[in-house]
């Protein structure tokens, strides 16, 4: 879910702000599979033994992805409707085994990467309009209505991805803070710029019912606000995760569980 329309140049002050996603990557499709093989994988009596591992570890992936997106969407690339539309493809490919998981809910849900590209577009949007707002009377009565009408479609299809409404503010409230870090980074300005970061840990404290899964996604993106702060820099590098591997682990591990779950049902008995 990365986007290379521009790569920095290695060394440079941006490449070495990068540096973080790609331990973030790693950190988050280890999450996501630990996640994803113990609600959907193990039995039912193995499941509930392993399900701590899902409400810690696996609490981890959504934070670290909407973050990465957020940082990408703002820095990586020249343009995030392109950007989103490539995590959108993923998404499509990975609907089908993803509808395939085992679920105690006969709602239709639409995966992920829906939620990461939606929030991507709202929040690129929004950033734009920030930056250059309207100017004339009519212009600016459009655009409010605009906004409007945004928070309309957010209110109701929200329900229907992945992380719910709460999910998709997550892209658009780190590209906030993400924004204000990098814009304002010293003096008085750097202290207030921190108060950016209050809305995305508002919001992921709602995106999780207990306790221990609130605190553990609360820690990652509090975690993920200090480094886009300025710890960025003092992070070491890691092996880069192959391109292929990246874009393809999500619909592959889903495909690969569907067939663990349902295989014993198509063999002849």
């Amino acid at each position: 879910m990365t986007d290379t329309t521009t790569q920095p140049p290695p060394g440079s002050r941006h490449a070495i702000l990068s540096r973080w996603t790609d331990w973030g990557k790693w950190l988050a499709l280890i999450s996501m599979t630990v996640d994803h093989v113990v609600r959907y994988a193990l039995s039912n009596e193995l499941s509930w033994q392993f399900g701590w591992a899902s409400s810690t570890i696996g609490r981890v992936a959504f934070p670290l992805f909407a973050a990465m997106v957020a940082w990408h969407g703002l820095f990586d690339t020249r343009n995030p409707m392109r950007y989103a539309r490539r995590i959108l493809i993923i998404g499509l490919i990975a609907q089908l085994p993803y509808m395939l998981m085992p679920r105690y809910s006969s709602v239709l849900v639409i995966n992920v990467c829906f939620t990461l590209a939606f929030g991507l577009v709202w929040g690129a949007w929004l950033r734009q309009l920030l930056v250059s707002p309207p100017r004339d009377g009519r212009t600016r009565i459009i655009t409010a209505a605009g906004v409007a009408l945004s928070l309309i479609v957010w209110y109701t299809v929200g329900p229907l991805l992945e992380y719910g409404r709460f999910g998709l503010l997550m892209v658009p409230g780190f590209m906030l803070a993400m924004a204000c870090y990098q814009r304002f980074d010293h003096g008085v300005a750097r202290i207030w710029a921190w108060l950016a970061g209050v809305p995305i840990l508002l919001i992921t404290a709602q995106l999780n019912i207990y306790t221990i899964s609130k605190t553990v996604a609360f820690s990652t993106t509090l975690v993920v606000l200090v480094i886009a702060a300025g710890l960025a820099r003092w992070i070491p590098g890691v092996v880069r995760m192959p391109r292929w591997l990246w874009l393809s682990w999500y619909p592959g591990h889903l495909a690969l569980i569907a067939l663990i779950v349902y295989l014993p049902y198509l063999l002849p008995t």
